[in-house]
């Protein structure tokens, strides 16, 4: 049994696309048609390492990165590289960084990684889903095969991974490839390459979740 503990006037003008709690569960983000050229889909906070970092994505193909300062939110990077309305956002991890994966009607998936000195790197994978992409999901950082972190004192041997999904009925598990020496490629290369999983681990399990090594 849940009940309502409280209403929130958010003064927005049109209807509510999405809500999120903050890292302390003490903030909420709201989205409309706020601050974005069209209907605001997704918004989502960043690790809080980082500071006060929200990010939204949007109809008019936008991705905006806000971070606050002295109390006021102020706009510090606009991706603009989607042909298409931006349907979902997700940061991965913040062991890996400040990277955001996004997902677009255009099919694409764009990984924005953070730099420094307010540069942010863009690496594309086009056609991931054909028709469109409406959701991502970053997985949290953990040792391939197993759900548990990396015991302490030995360098962790993170893959970054997420989910999507599209408008071709699929979700597709992707994964940062390594080259023949085991090295991640975009270690060494500055270039991540992402490749699908095969469908056979991605079949629904009745019982406990087997993770995708």
């Amino acid at each position: 049994m849940v009940s309502v503990i409280n209403t929130v006037d958010t003064s927005h003008e049109d209807m509510i696309h999405d809500a999120q709690m903050d890292y302390y569960g003490t903030r909420l983000a709201t989205c409309s048609s706020d601050s974005h050229e069209g209907p605001v889909w997704q918004v989502a906070w960043a690790h809080p390492m980082y500071g006060n970092i929200l990010a939204s994505c949007s109809y008019d193909r936008k991705v905006i990165i806000w971070k606050e300062e002295n109390g006021t939110w102020e706009k510090t990077h606009e991706h603009t590289g989607h042909d298409s309305s931006v349907n979902s956002v997700c940061w991965a991890p913040h062991d890996y960084g400040l990277i955001l994966a996004c997902g677009s009607s255009d099919g694409a998936i764009s990984l924005l990684t953070y730099t420094g000195e307010g540069q942010w790197d863009v690496k594309k994978i086009n056609n991931a889903h054909t028709i469109g992409c409406n959701a991502v999901s970053c997985a949290p950082a953990v040792v391939p095969g197993s759900l548990i972190d990396q015991p302490s004192g030995q360098k962790p041997n993170y893959i970054k991974k997420f989910a999507s999904g599209g408008c071709d009925n699929l979700i597709k598990l992707w994964k940062e490839e390594e080259d023949e020496s085991g090295a991640h490629r975009g270690t060494q290369s500055q270039v991540p390459t992402y490749s699908c999983a095969p469908r056979n681990h991605m079949r629904p399990r009745p019982s406990s979740p087997t993770p995708i090594g």
